[in-house]
């Protein structure tokens, strides 16, 4: 698939997109699609061609919906709300691991714990006894366990860990799902179809765009497609808690403004109080 081949797609489309942004989509490999025999026809709006029995994605329509996604997640992070990332495939794991970590955002990149969003109180319940468990540590609780016990103890908290290590900190429910390949993912795309919690993912051509909020059509399968798509996502994130820093800050300078400005009006009012009781006594000395 050569360049000059996806580039001719620009006269059709109504939203261009950037040229070199597709380009760099391009040489990470996103538009390769899966076999055509492996396609959900509901993809088909996002797919320019078929070149040697594989679905090519059309990536002037991924760079636009790219662009739309990464919007939205800028809102959410600006509002001070969590996007959980969810990919339990080898070649995405480290990946979204990195990048969720590095923007402060919660992962999923073990096994998807059934109930994770439906029975969220008990997951909680069990990131606790991790908490627990590193207590006893500190209190010196734990040494006063068998040995027996203690291996249980750790063994338990080694699990706990692996499964929900990442989410120890999210206290509520996320305000988004950012999914890497919705058909492996599909209970975690049931939970929150359920819950009415909005979906950003990755959608390739075997995908179904249609249970997907924020669909991105590409390559859920290259780490090279993830990787790119992936840093985007958590890039605009990361932009968005800056412009939430940057509001606080300037509602605090505003807030410390009005406090200074309250407080100069009070001394004022109360020296301009002392100065007309001044008056005052003159006054009445000078009439006696």
């Amino acid at each position: 698939m050569t360049t000059s081949l996806l580039l001719s797609t620009e006269r059709k489309l109504t939203i261009m997109a950037n040229t070199s942004d597709v380009k760099s989509l391009l040489d990470a490999g996103v538009h390769f699609g899966h076999l055509t025999r492996k396609w959900d026809p509901n993809m088909a709006p996002y797919i320019y061609m078929e070149r040697n029995g594989i679905h090519i994605i059309n990536l002037y329509k991924t760079a636009a919906k790219l662009d739309e996604a990464t919007q939205a997640l800028r809102k959410i992070a600006a509002s001070g709300r969590k996007v959980l990332f969810v990919a339990t495939k080898k070649q995405a794991k480290d990946i979204v691991a990195q990048y969720a970590s590095e923007a402060n955002m919660p992962y999923i990149t073990e096994r998807w714990p059934g109930g994770m969003l439906t029975n969220f109180v008990t997951i909680r319940k069990a990131v606790k006894k991790m908490a627990t468990v590193d207590r006893m540590k500190k209190d010196g609780r734990y040494e006063t366990l068998s040995k027996k016990e203690r291996l249980q103890v750790d063994r338990m908290r080694a699990k706990l860990e692996k499964n929900l290590g990442s989410i120890t900190d999210m206290t509520r429910m996320p305000a988004a799902l950012f999914i890497v390949d919705t058909v492996r993912e599909h209970i975690a795309v049931k939970e929150a179809l359920k819950l009415g919690i909005p979906i950003f993912a990755m959608a390739d051509t075997n995908s179904n765009p249609r249970v997907i909020d924020f669909v991105i059509p590409s390559n859920d399968d290259a780490s090279k497609s993830i990787e790119i798509i992936v840093k985007a996502a958590t890039d605009s994130i990361i932009a968005g808690t800056e412009d939430r820093k940057s509001e606080k800050n300037a509602e605090d300078q505003l807030k410390a403004k009005e406090k200074e400005e309250k407080e100069a009006a009070k001394a004022e009012a109360k020296a301009q109080k002392e100065e007309a009781k001044k008056a005052k006594a003159t006054v009445k000395d000078e009439e006696e």
